[in-house]
């Protein structure tokens, strides 16, 4: 005889959190907005996103990696979201495009990027010297006259040497800080907040913007500038060491994805798996992307992908989200609610303590390798 359906609700599985909005009033906030609207789908991950960096990425005992990836800073974002993230003190260390880096710098000179439309006529705007990303123009001279600035800064004495890409990003903060208070617009370069927070930005791949191409056009004529790729990938690491060794969490936060995604995320690999340094990950992922899992990409590769590479510790994998939204609908919100919902952290400086940092990953480093050696050397005379 067939059994009847149970009429009472009895798997744990029904125990979350009934759907029972409040109707959406005038006046709402952030942070009531996500925690009462935002009840299934990707509303519902971008509010699960939104409770995991304020209750715990932002937390005393966690360390807070942003990567940044797409053309966030021509959109406004910069100013909008990541300076007031930096200024207090929510993002201790970044891995941008260099692209993010150099259109922010046209704010920092005074130049001037304004709103369009994505339906333009592009040989019109050709003619007419006008540059589009999207809906966003600008004149062609903003390129130049940006171009001028990061190669005449280059110049200087202080960069004519090899240097980690965030060296080198921390040496430029200072001249576009120096240049917005010349100019007396206000703060509207997040790379000069950086450089006064002494947050380490770094850019996966320096060759791959105009920053890189002004840089390789004057070696050609002698400058001595050249990125220290070797120490991008050690300091990278170091950073995540001190995290968890000094600190106590690793927490990353991935805006798109794309190479500054795997550079940031490639940190615990290069502990674990090429330092031999004892480690399980990272502890706290999340992600904004619209990029699908299934195409095999990076940028849309789960955090339960990035477990089997070492990345994320397995043990931490409850406290992942992947948030399926557009990066400049999701990043706003995302800044509002962690502004609203913590008092701003002392910032941590790690720029001032990579070298430090550096002296604790090599001593791991040695130990790792010295271990891992004699374990290979003991099977190699069975």
């Amino acid at each position: 005889m067939k059994k009847s359906p149970k009429t009472q609700r009895t798997s744990p599985l029904l125990g979350g959190r009934k759907i029972l909005p409040r109707p959406v009033a005038a006046g709402v906030t952030v942070k009531d907005l996500i925690d009462n609207a935002f009840c299934a789908y990707n509303g519902a991950r971008l509010r699960e996103g939104a409770r995991l960096l304020s209750e715990k990425m932002l937390a005393a005992d966690s360390v807070v990696g942003l990567s940044v990836s797409g053309a966030l800073t021509p959109a406004g974002l910069g100013m909008s979201c990541l300076i007031p993230l930096v200024e207090a003190g929510f993002v201790d260390w970044i891995i941008a495009t260099g692209a993010n880096l150099y259109h922010d710098t046209h704010f920092a000179i005074g130049k001037d990027l304004v709103a369009g439309r994505p339906d333009l006529d592009d040989r019109r705007l050709r003619d007419e010297g006008v540059v589009r990303i999207y809906d966003v123009l600008f004149d062609y001279t903003v390129l130049l006259d940006t171009d001028l600035f990061f190669r005449k800064t280059i110049e200087a004495p202080e960069f004519q040497r090899p240097m980690s890409t965030a060296e080198f990003h921390h040496a430029i903060g200072r001249y576009v800080a120096e240049r917005e208070r010349v100019i007396g617009r206000g703060r509207k370069s997040f790379l000069a907040a950086c450089f006064e927070h002494d947050v380490p930005v770094f850019t996966s791949s320096p060759g791959d913007s105009s920053i890189g191409m002004n840089v390789a056009a004057r070696g050609l004529f002698g400058n001595k500038l050249v990125f220290d790729v070797n120490a991008d990938v050690n300091q990278t690491a170091a950073i995540v060491l001190h995290a968890k060794r000094e600190v106590g969490k690793s927490a990353v936060w991935i805006l798109g994805g794309g190479s500054p995604k795997n550079f940031m995320l490639q940190t615990e690999p290069q502990l674990q798996e090429v330092l031999f340094v004892d480690e399980r990950g990272h502890d706290y992922f999340l992600q904004v992307t619209d990029a699908r899992p299934d195409t095999g990409g990076l940028s849309g590769a789960t955090p339960g992908e990035a477990v089997t590479w070492g990345k994320v510790d397995p043990d931490q994998l409850p406290d992942t989200v992947v948030a399926y939204v557009d990066s400049t609908v999701a990043l706003p919100l995302l800044t509002g609610y962690a502004l609203t919902a913590r008092k701003p952290r002392k910032p941590r400086r790690l720029f001032r303590k990579l070298p430090q940092l550096m002296d604790v990953l090599r001593a791991e480093a040695e130990r790792g390798t010295r271990k891992h050696e004699g374990k290979t050397t003991r099977l190699g005379h069975r």
